[in-house]
Formats: C-alpha cells, structure tokens, sequence
C-alpha cells in the first residue's frame, strides 16, 4: 500500500504553490520530486512514480512550479523554478528532521522538472544526488540547442532514465554529454521509450509507466549512498 499522502502550501517568496509529502516507516532517503512543463505534480505518471517509491521505502515530496499554481501554459524562467526548488528541498529536509530521518535527500524531475533540480544544484543547492526523467537535452529536432553548460563540473551523482525514442534527447549526443560529465553520471536506456516513456504498440497507463521507473531509481539511490 501506497504511504499515507498529507498535501501541504509551500510559500515560495510571495507565492503559495501545492505540495505533497508521503513517509513509509522507517523511510531510508527521501526523493523531492517536480513535474515535467506540460503537467503538475498531480499527473498519475508522477504519482505512480511517487507511490512506488513509498512502496520501496522511500520519502517523497511533490510540489508545483508556480505558473502550473496559477494555470499559465508556460513554464517559469529559471529564477523562479530553482527557488521553487529550493523551498521543496528545505520543506523535505525539515519534514524529514521532524521525524528523526536521517537518510540522503534526492532531487528528481520529469524533464523540465529535473533540468531545473540540475540547475538549481549547479547554483548551490544541497542534494545527495539528482534523478532525470527523461532530461530535456534540446527541443526535438534540434540537437545543436544543448542545454548541457551547467552539467559539467558537477560531482553530485545522477541517473539520467531515458527512453530510446526519446525525441527530446539524440542518443549518440546524450551518452556524449554523460561521458564528459564524469564518473558521477550514469545513463540508463529504457528500450523503446518515447519522451513518457511509452513505448510503441505496448499501452499501459501512465500511472503504471511511472511505477516501473521507481525500482531503477531506488537502486541507484542505494548504491550511491
């Protein structure tokens, strides 16, 4: 059974934005997770994500971007979305003292969310590592528009899930990028995955897709620790 979910306000300066903070017993590291630019934190890809991770005994914190709070179409610029982060990161973190937790805290995103959680730690936040869903290397189509500067010098370890179809990610540039990072970055093909994860002539839902990227992402964080 998914671990009990308490939905929380997170204030970001002079924004509120939603949140969700799920704990099994005894959880042994906590994983912050934001959503992707097209869907908020209450996509069941990302709950199915959350909920498998409780399943495995890890913490999880969702939060919202604020322009997903207040229904605008576009993500927020960079400023915005890393001090979204770094009230999610502080919130988990205090959520996890209060329970006496003393297990790592991860950050992770879908896409743009996990773009911003890289970019966040290239500036100085704390985290045990970074989890990509799916990194958003350039727009599809547009393998020269790499969005890949603030990844190198980092030495936080992360796992880059990607699909093999993935539109948004050329294969050959991304294990390229992965390699010039160093031994801290680890890339993870998932066969036949599209930008979702999905996979051609094999329909499941997203919550079920979610789900089965948790177990991946659990061991990682486990080696790593």
């Amino acid at each position: 059974m998914p671990a009990e979910e308490t939905d929380f306000p997170l204030a970001v300066g002079e924004v509120t934005v939603s949140a969700a903070y799920a704990r099994p017993d005894d959880p042994w590291a906590t994983v912050v997770v934001a959503h992707g630019a097209g869907a908020g934190m209450e996509h069941p890809f990302l709950r199915g994500f959350t909920d498998a991770l409780n399943s495995l005994g890890l913490a999880t914190l969702r939060f919202n971007f604020p322009y997903r709070e207040a229904g605008r179409r576009f993500p927020d610029r960079p400023p915005a979305a890393i001090a979204t982060w770094n009230a999610a990161m502080a919130a988990a973190a205090e959520r996890a003292a209060t329970h006496g937790d003393s297990g790592p805290l991860w950050a992770a995103g879908k896409s743009f969310g996990g773009r911003m959680a890289s970019m966040a730690v290239s500036e100085g936040m704390a985290a045990a590592g970074l989890i990509y869903l799916g990194y958003p290397l350039h727009p599809p189509g547009k393998p020269e528009k790499l969005r890949d500067e603030h990844l190198y010098g980092m030495t936080t370890p992360m796992l880059f899930l990607q699909g093999t179809r993935d539109t948004f990610a050329t294969p050959e540039i991304l294990q390229d990028v992965v390699s010039r990072i160093g031994p801290s970055a680890v890339l993870q093909w998932m066969d036949g995955g599209d930008h979702s994860f999905a996979v051609a002539g094999a329909k499941r839902p997203a919550g079920e897709i979610g789900a089965s990227l948790a177990a991946p992402v659990a061991d990682f964080i486990r080696f790593a620790r």
